[in-house]
């Protein structure tokens, strides 16, 4: 490959990483302190950039240099931080997931699969409880926080922008067409994670856990009507008409990550997540490719339960319902 032509490239990957309001002209031209005509130049790869500026430039951007020179075809690059109780910050981790679903929403040739192993917690910032449950057991479970040890789940409190971002996230997620793919498994782990809070005494008031599953039910219930009309909107919101906005899916043999590929005109991205709460991502072009054939593949051995098939959607939502009921029961009698 003729060294210009690798320049080009490496410029068309910035731009697809750039949220779609800000330029590529204008980025490189301030980055690199030179005028909009040179950096015109140089993305169109008439001038051959320095190893200064490449090395401004993967800095600004967290461009590994062999994911700019494919050093090997049988390595992949990728980007992501590693959550841990010294470094963690749940506000900053919010506006970062925002900034990332942010590129995708770049207009109307855009696509979001996503392979739920897990309900999509982008769902979740819409039901107070159930959100902040989720923040109180990564903070006390997943990273053991000591001052989350002895406090009660009623006692956390989120604070109000954490509220703002999350409900942004949910907004964003609203817009993007998606693909979710989901399995009788998908709901498990919030199930367990709940009754784990009951079981350990995390809960100051055994009506706690009755509340959170009735958020939960509620919100089977709205990604049942959701799958029915095939969009996305608010729990308390109704249809735009936007149809074609939603399709899901059942699998069911397996599911194994929470993967998302996005798609965006001719950039693609996945995000893979693992220990909980962390995620790496890549832009890496036979990566990404052969992860949109896997979940093509995967949606083929699949039945869609949106806006068709109400037979199979009912009677998979009626099992949700149903496993939510089984752990109810598990709920002493009493309310304390």
């Amino acid at each position: 490959m003729e060294a210009n032509d690798l320049q080009k490239r490496y410029f068309q990957y910035i731009k697809s990483k750039l949220p779609a309001h800000l330029s590529l002209v204008d980025e490189i031209s301030d980055l690199l302190n030179i005028s909009n005509d040179s950096a015109y130049r140089r993305i169109r790869g008439e001038k051959l950039i320095t190893f200064d500026e490449i090395q401004s430039i993967c800095v600004k951007f967290r461009v590994s240099l062999d994911h700019l020179f494919s050093l090997s075809e049988d390595s992949t690059v990728f980007s992501g931080s590693f959550v841990n109780k010294d470094n963690f910050s749940y506000e900053a981790y919010l506006k970062d997931v925002l900034v990332k679903l942010g590129q995708l929403d770049t207009g109307s040739d855009n696509l979001l699969y996503y392979e739920a192993k897990d309900v999509p917690l982008f769902y979740h910032f819409q039901l107070p409880n159930l959100s902040a449950f989720k923040y109180f057991f990564w903070m006390r479970t997943i990273l053991g926080y000591e001052e989350y040890q002895d406090t009660k789940f009623e006692s956390n409190e989120v604070k109000e922008s954490m509220h703002d971002s999350g409900k942004k996230i949910l907004d964003t997620y609203i817009r993007i067409p998606s693909k979710e793919i989901w399995s009788a498994e998908t709901l498990n782990s919030s199930l367990r994670q709940v009754d784990y809070g009951l079981q350990s005494g995390v809960f100051r008031d055994k009506a706690t856990a009755e509340i959170l599953y009735d958020e939960l039910e509620t919100l089977i219930s709205h990604i049942q009507a959701q799958a029915e009309c095939g969009e996305k909107y608010l729990v308390d919101g109704v249809p735009a008409g936007n149809a074609e906005n939603y399709k899901l899916y059942y699998n069911e043999v397996l599911l194994g990550h929470n993967t998302l590929l996005g798609i965006t005109g001719d950039s693609r991205i996945v995000f893979i997540n693992h220990a909980i709460i962390n995620y790496i991502l890549t832009r890496n072009n036979t990566f990404c490719g052969n992860t949109q054939k896997f979940l093509d593949n995967l949606i083929r051995k699949s039945s869609m339960i949106s806006t068709v098939n109400e037979k199979d959607r009912n009677r998979f939502f009626n099992r949700m319902r149903e496993k939510i009921a089984t752990y109810r029961d598990r709920i002493p009698a009493g309310s304390s």
